[in-house]
């Protein structure tokens, strides 16, 4: 059966058609190029200019001066050198806390199969559809006073790290994974006599390592870029995130050292995606297929 396309092979084959298909693919490419490589070489190069460049209207494409003491300088004015350890730790606490509880979830939930496990997984899901300001208000209500234990967790690492255990997304993408995952396998432990704990930890984390990354890279990166919810449960200066941190800071701090700051801040993230982007495709990709 052949598919039908805007342009017929035909006429693509056509010296014409060519230049139109090469003319339509460079302007594209271009098109986003710009849209997504602009504001990152805007706020890179206004991190180079002095004060009154970065007002300046209309603004430069190119610094007049370059002033590579600006990171410096906000590496030392902002302390980032301790919002991002504060970062860091937060980060990771919360991708361990996900790694274990989320994979036990999914696991449970694809392999053990519980009673009512769809219709567990089902309303999982539909948290997804609830709008992530909506739910600030009750969950900052629990972190102020935890039923039960009668805590209040503001100003420790738990009113980050509980939250972020309940991602439904996550558990949804490891789920589809372990699904995956050869039936005659699993079934060759269990004759072996390996207990489901075992089968998990031999057989399943093994086979499961791009799916881990993906789910590792969200965890991280969902800490990193978070801003609300630190802000709130983390009034203590010296405990605040990256974000957090270099908005308060940000009172009497020229622009272009401010602009220099919020760029170191954007660093980790980027480098992240680029030395990461074909394990996330793979990742995300892995479950799709049974095999």
């Amino acid at each position: 059966m052949s598919t039908r396309t805007l342009i017929s092979p035909a006429q693509l084959a056509r010296p014409r058609g060519k230049a139109l298909y090469w003319v339509t693919f460079t302007v594209v490419v271009a098109l986003f190029t710009l849209l997504f490589l602009g504001p990152l070489y805007w706020m890179v190069s206004s991190g180079l200019k002095d004060a009154q460049e970065v007002v300046r209207t209309p603004p430069t494409l190119v610094p007049g001066s370059v002033e590579p003491g600006n990171y410096s300088r906000a590496w030392e004015v902002m302390d980032l050198a301790g919002l991002l350890f504060n970062t860091l730790y937060y980060a990771f606490g919360a991708l361990a806390f996900q790694l274990v509880l989320d994979v036990a979830a999914a696991y449970s939930l694809s392999r053990l199969r519980p009673v009512l496990g769809k219709a567990i997984l089902g309303m999982m899901l539909a948290t997804l559809m609830i709008p992530a300001t909506v739910l600030v208000v009750p969950q900052y209500l629990t972190v102020l006073d935890v039923p039960v234990f009668e805590r209040n967790l503001l100003n420790t690492p738990w009113a980050i790290w509980l939250p972020s255990v309940t991602n439904a997304f996550n558990i949804f993408l490891l789920k589809r994974f372990f699904d995956s995952i050869p039936k005659e396998l699993l079934d060759a432990a269990a004759m072996d006599g390996a207990s489901p704990t075992r089968t998990l930890w031999s057989i399943v984390l093994p086979v499961s390592r791009p799916i881990l990354g993906v789910v590792s890279i969200f965890a991280i990166v969902g800490v990193w870029k978070d801003f609300l919810w630190p802000m709130l449960t983390l009034p203590d200066p010296g405990k605040q995130t990256l974000n957090v941190g270099i908005y308060s800071l940000s009172t009497g701090v020229p622009v272009n050292v401010l602009i220099a700051a919020l760029t170191i801040a954007s660093l980790p993230t980027l480098l992240i995606f680029l030395v990461f982007q074909r394990n996330i495709m793979s990742g995300l990709t892995a479950g799709g297929l049974k095999g």
